[in-house]
């Protein structure tokens, strides 16, 4: 009897020990990305309930970013600093082990609180996924939605202006899961390649494994999605 009642706890510690190492392993903000985390003459950064705030000139529009899976949020500092400095302010959202789909509906803290004449959404990745799922959900919730090398899981709203953006070096994104999921998007969808751009530098966290290797540098990719995004949402 005793046996019986210990193999299945023993399996259920190890289980239990796997999930904790699989949620514990994750990439980290690098030194730069920590540096774009404090306030400028420009930009006045706050750590919030929700995850960061970077609040810029404007008071028009914000994004509402979802960071990618197992990835450090503050890892996309770099990319909102740059946004609220340029007349969009941002927030990244912090989820809970760094997965966005544990918390698709996070956006609400944000949106219930702050109110703006254009709301667009973002993720990376996996995060965009989660954005896109949130807009989704949420019809009307939002003017826009931007995808870094992400794309959705479900049917979005025709009305909703969506843009894609992705390297041409991504060795992360699967064109096949991509290619699919088109008939998601809606009519008027932009799409947007980024020139010896890859995965990880949307963000600031390091390389990352299987992506392509970027012929250009971490802040040129960044710029140019920023330049994007102010297109998107300007216009």
């Amino acid at each position: 009897m005793k046996k019986r009642i210990l193999i299945p706890l023993i399996i259920a510690a190890v289980i239990i020990a796997g999930a904790f190492i699989y949620l514990s392993d994750y990439s980290r903000a690098d030194a730069y990305a920590a540096g774009m985390l404090k306030s400028d003459d420009t930009v006045k950064v706050s750590q919030e309930e929700y995850g960061w705030f970077f609040d810029g000139p404007s008071d028009d529009a914000v994004c509402v970013f979802y960071p990618g899976g197992k990835v450090e949020e503050t890892a996309y500092s770099p990319l909102l600093h740059r946004l609220a400095a340029q007349g969009v302010d941002s927030c990244v959202l912090k989820m809970p082990f760094k997965l966005a789909f544990f918390d698709i509906d996070k956006a609400d803290v944000f949106l219930e609180n702050h109110h703006y004449k254009k709301v667009y959404l973002a993720g990376h990745s996996l995060g965009g996924v989660a954005a896109a799922a949130y807009a989704a959900g949420n019809p009307g919730s939002a003017d826009g939605l931007i995808l870094l090398a992400s794309y959705p899981a479900e049917k979005l709203d025709d009305s909703l202006e969506t843009v894609l953006i992705y390297g041409s070096g991504d060795g992360v994104l699967n064109p096949e899961k991509l290619e699919n999921s088109k008939s998601l998007l809606p009519p008027g969808t932009k799409e947007y390649i980024i020139d010896g751009g890859n995965h990880a530098q949307f963000g600031s966290y390091g390389p990352q494994k299987h992506d392509g290797k970027a012929t250009i540098s971490p802040g040129e990719q960044i710029s140019e999605t920023v330049d994007i995004i102010l297109r998107t949402i300007n216009d």
